[in-house]
């Protein structure tokens, strides 16, 4: 056998100029005569699966049509190329793409996608008006409720050219065209009532694309703009029975327009430098809508005028000093101001303690990058970082009321200044044939100016995450070992510690805070037509906060103290091989569990006006586990009748399960929207599951 094995490996070297020569030819006759498939077939499902179809279109039991195609075509006597590709025609996440190119010369394009969304609960409501602009909330809470399905869909068109000038000169120009309509989940009411959200809006999206090309030099400067319309700008959800006049807005219609420039020039054949400048313009102009008989402002503003300008601002330069070190350094400024006009929007009394006014703000963002790579023996590189963030907050306008002043109307602490500095040290080995990986340590720290209060006590008791002094940690491993040929194992550590310090003038907020992600991922080669693949994954995400309740909101004072837990577990393994020459299998398996934990204790401690005197100090908690699972198991078989059609075999089971009690009461029962009017209820099945069976031909041709 050993005999055997060597004067193979002879044979296989003698004619190794032959066979690279073959595979060569071969190539280029794939090149010249592009190959091109077709496919059709049906597939059904044996049950509705509404979670796990959410976005595929496919939530419902029954047939779906499996229409795919990739045509490639090319003229020999022009060098152009044509492909038309389309994809899951026979279901509602359609795609389809055709592209035309003369190669050095110019390409165009045409796309089309649809982008389901199906609501995975199923409502219950006698709402009436889902769909439209005008809803009826029931007065009284109805005996029958009628079922409705939500959802929303996304159709987009996209355009696109391309043209090599000459000169090393070419241009770009593209336009994409969204049309999005439907209904989803929404609200009204300071107590929970239900009302459907109707959608029925469009965004134009246009980029034009002017670039330079040289040896040294490289510099491309266009447009882009976004064109966001909204058919629909309120929505009347009157009670019936009752002149309560009930208006939610919408989105309204703006716009934005950028103008770019950015490059890079090669200062020498070690050293480049590249920039980066964007200016930006956003605008909303449009009437701000009010229903009939709603009391307003005389002072409030008929026209938002709405205005940010945005500026980008971006430089950097590498250089390899020698073989063995290099560097690299980079400077960004970002500045976004907004000038819509500072406004009166509520004003009940002569005076203004509690008036509200627009607070457009100006932020300032600068960032600046310095990073260093020695190279040393055996493929080791060692990489040492240093980053800087500095952001300063600003409300750029003046009081319209001295009475009405900024910290005011604020119920946060306020912060004009934050700043953050990262350390960060990597050590990598590459070009190894059994063991490449990388090692990363880096630690950030977040501070800025003093904090000034807000309108209340006790806002300024809160630490503000967005804002707060944080230490984070991280460490994050990276690697790929090959012990033996056929078989390679990929591991990937990720561990992330937060820690936002303890302050007695400010101890309310996320205290701490934590992720960590675990993988290994295995392939192993079986033979030369049997290959086996196995993974797992590994995720943890924690947040320790502490919150108050006080009594002056109407209930008792109460502090809450929560260590929050998001844990995901996921596995699966897939083979693939030929059993017999004609016939290929292949099959997959997942299993993926999420535990969501809310440790969370409630605690009473003052008087509100539901106890009349102080109640004695208990605790109430914690909240139950949302768990959610999924099984999923694919088989397939693909049978090759002749050398260029195939028939092909799909199966699925899959299983989704849930203990999620979100819209549920302590006893089980659904929650109910508006105990006293509406009666709305969402629901779903704690366990889905579902079959697929699906079998398809497939045509390839030249």
């Amino acid at each position: 056998m050993r005999f055997r094995k060597k004067i193979s490996l002879f044979a296989a070297l003698a004619f190794a100029p032959a066979w690279a020569a073959a595979q060569e030819d071969a190539d280029l006759a794939a090149l010249v005569k592009p190959q091109s498939e077709a496919s059709a077939g049906i597939g059904t499902w044996s049950k509705d699966r509404p979670r796990l179809g959410t976005y595929d279109g496919q939530p419902t039991r029954g047939a779906y049509g499996l229409l795919d195609a990739f045509i490639n075509r090319r003229d020999e006597a022009t060098g152009t190329w044509t492909t038309l590709e389309a994809r899951n025609l026979g279901l509602e996440t359609r795609e389809l793409r055709a592209d035309w190119g003369r190669q050095g010369n110019m390409s165009a394009f045409f796309e089309y996608g649809r982008t389901p969304r199906d609501e995975p609960y199923t409502v219950l409501t006698a709402v009436q008006g889902i769909g439209t602009a005008t809803q009826r909330v029931p007065a009284t809470q109805p005996v029958t409720l009628g079922e409705v399905r939500l959802g929303t869909v996304r159709d987009a068109v996209a355009l696109g050219f391309s043209k090599i000038i000459g000169g090393g000169y070419d241009f770009r120009l593209s336009f994409k065209n969204e049309d999005k309509t439907g209904d989803r989940l929404w609200g009204r009411g300071g107590a929970a009532e239900f009302a459907a959200e109707p959608i029925d809006s469009n965004i134009k999206q246009l980029e034009a694309v002017l670039a330079y090309t040289s040896k040294v030099f490289q510099v491309q400067g266009g447009y882009y703009g976004s064109y966001y319309s909204n058919s629909i700008k309120l929505v009347d959800t009157n009670t019936t029975a009752l002149n309560n006049p009930f208006f939610l807005s919408q989105p309204l219609d703006n716009q934005a327009h950028q103008f770019f420039v950015n490059g890079g020039y090669s200062l020498s054949p070690a050293t480049r430098a590249t920039f980066k400048v964007a200016y930006t313009r956003a605008t909303q102009d449009e009437p701000i809508p009010v229903g009939p008989g709603v009391p307003v402002f005389a002072g409030a503003p008929t026209h938002l005028d709405g205005q940010i300008d945005n500026t980008l601002l971006q430089a950097g330069i590498t250089s390899r000093v020698s073989n063995a070190f290099s560097w690299l350094a980079s400077l960004r400024y970002y500045d976004s101001d907004e000038k819509t006009p500072q406004a009166r929007i509520v004003q009940t009394a002569a005076t203004c303690p509690t008036c509200v006014d627009n607070t457009p703000l100006k932020l300032t963002t600068t960032s600046g990058k310095v990073e260093g790579t020695y190279r040393l023996q055996q493929g080791l590189a060692l990489t040492g970082g240093l980053d800087l963030v500095k952001q300063e907050r600003r409300v750029p306008f003046g009081n319209l009321d001295p009475t009405a002043t900024f910290d005011a109307q604020r119920y946060v602490p306020w912060r004009s200044e934050v700043d953050e500095t990262t350390l960060r040290l990597e050590l990598r080995r590459s070009l190894s044939e059994t063991l490449n990986g990388r090692v990363l340590v880096a630690h950030s720290k977040r501070d800025g100016s003093e904090f000034t209060a807000g309108n209340e006590p006790q806002v300024n008791m809160i630490n503000p995450i967005y804002l707060a002094d944080r230490d984070r940690n991280r460490v994050k491993l990276m690697l790929d070992w090959t012990p033996i040929q056929p078989l390679t194992l990929t591991f990937n550590l990720e561990q992330a510690n937060d820690d936002y310090g303890t302050s007695s003038a400010r101890p309310y907020g996320l205290k701490d805070g934590a992720a960590g992600m675990v993988s290994i991922d295995a392939s192993y080669a079986l033979s030369d037509n049997w290959a086996l693949n196995a993974w797992f994954t590994r995720d943890t995400t924690e947040a320790t906060q502490l919150g108050q309740r006080n009594a002056s909101s109407g209930a008792a004072e109460a502090v809450k103290d929560a260590k929050l837990e998001d844990n995901g577990t996921s596995f699966g393994a897939a083979v693939r091989g030929t059993l017999v020459p004609k016939l290929k299998v292949g099959a997959e398996f997942l299993y993926s569990k999420n535990v969501n934990r809310y440790p969370e204790t409630l605690t009473l401690t003052g008087a509100g006006t539901a106890y009349p005197s102080a109640p004695p100090v208990f605790a109430v908690g914690p909240l139950k586990d949302i768990t959610n699972t999924l099984t999923r198991l694919k088989l397939n078989a693909t049978y090759a009748l002749r050398k260029n059609a195939d028939v092909r075999v799909d199966y699925m089971h899959e299983r989704w399960q849930t203990d999620d009690w979100s819209w549920l009461f302590a006893d089980g029962t659904p929650f109910t929207y508006g105990a006293t009017t509406d009666g709305t209820q969402l629901v779903q099945p704690s366990s889905q599951s579902a079959d697929f069976i699906g079998v398809r031909f497939i045509y390839k041709f030249q």
